[in-house]
This record gives structure tokens, C-alpha cells and sequence, in this order.
């Protein structure tokens, strides 16, 4: 922890790097990702402050619209969509991705109730030939897929998507050797950016 509390007390150092933050916000991308420690937004796209609105969801689970009984995540995606005006949403699945493995290979959840409730949100079981494999990189990707396709059914995504001002991507990281690849609708693979 003291290496973490060193960096935040030099970080205020310099307040002229960040002053023009107080003016507002006005990023282009809303990433949703995993909660993995080992997958760093900023750190895999470069991202300064105020570039990337950012989601980080167990799994990077988008859950089903519901205006009825929002959530966070609902609520998150809806104003960056809305009111900051994001123009492309990125959903990055990574690879050894401990919710997507639990999924397909049906761990046995019941010690940790709030986890195995929110994994049901994971829309349908993604495909994975291989649940053995530990990068899951099969049923990560599909999974991902499968997020995009629950974004599609969020009103504000709809509406942006239908005028042309949204964007919507998948990506999959390898945590073991930092490469992010991107979904190409044309082929229906995951290949390097």
C-alpha cells in the first residue's frame, strides 16, 4: 500500500496539469471493462485524465435495460451516452477473465451469493469449446459479443446507433502479452489492432 500512497501524495504536485480538468469533462469514449486489477484502461489505450468514461463491471457486464429498477451501470452508460455525448463505446473482455471462467465451467458459487446473482446478468452461457483453457479466450469473446448485443437494447444506445452518431467496438486483451484485439463484423474474428 505505501508504494500507492507515495505516488498519490507526488501526484498533487503538479497542479497545472490538471487545472483544465475543473473546466469539464468531454470524452469521446466510454470503455466498459472488467474490474480486474490486471486490466488498466488508461494504461492499454494511452488515455490522459478526461479522455475515457470508464465502466469496470465484474466480468464487464452490461445488464439488461430496465428504466423501471436502474442501476449503476445502467445509469453510467445512459449519461455518457446522453449528456457527455460519447461517440463510440468500447466493451474489452481479457483473457484468465475469473467471471467469464466461472460461467462456462459452472463453478459452484453459493459461498459468494452477490457474485454468482450478478454473473446471471450475463446474458446466454458464451460458447467455449474449451472450458479447461485458462485464457478463455473463446467464451471471453463471445461473451463480449453478447454485451454488445445487450448495449443495442438500451434506448440512448439505439437512437445514436440509428443516427450514425455512436460507434459501438469489442475488444479482448491478453493479459499475458498486453496485444487488445478488436471484433471485425466482416470476418466475425477477434484480430490485432
Amino acid at each position: 500500500m505505501q508504494p500507492l500512497i507515495d505516488n498519490a501524495r507526488m501526484f498533487g504536485q503538479r497542479p497545472e496539469e490538471f487545472a483544465k480538468l475543473a473546466e469539464g469533462q468531454s470524452p469521446q469514449v466510454l470503455f466498459i471493462t472488467c474490474s480486474d486489477s490486471r486490466v488498466v484502461p488508461a494504461l492499454i489505450t494511452g488515455a490522459r485524465p478526461g479522455e475515457l468514461f470508464e465502466l469496470r463491471t465484474a466480468g464487464n457486464i452490461v445488464p439488461p435495460y430496465a428504466s423501471t429498477t436502474p442501476t449503476g451501470e445502467t445509469a453510467t452508460i445512459e449519461y455518457a451516452v446522453q449528456v457527455l455525448g460519447v461517440k463510440h463505446v468500447v466493451v474489452c473482455g481479457h483473457s484468465h477473465c475469473g467471471a467469464v471462467g466461472a460461467v462456462v465451467r459452472h463453478d459452484d458459487l453459493t459461498a459468494v451469493p452477490a457474485v454468482r446473482d450478478w454473473l446471471a446478468h450475463a446474458a446466454d452461457e458464451p460458447k467455449c469449446s474449451d472450458p479447461g483453457d485458462p485464457t478463455v479466450a473463446e467464451a471471453v469473446q463471445n461473451h463480449v459479443l453478447a454485451q454488445l448485443d445487450r448495449l443495442r437494447s438500451y434506448p440512448c444506445i439505439d437512437k445514436r446507433l440509428e443516427s450514425g452518431e455512436l460507434r459501438l467496438h469489442g475488444w479482448y486483451y491478453e493479459v499475458h502479452t498486453g496485444i487488445v484485439r478488436e471484433h471485425r463484423a466482416e470476418s466475425d474474428t477477434f484480430t490485432q489492432l
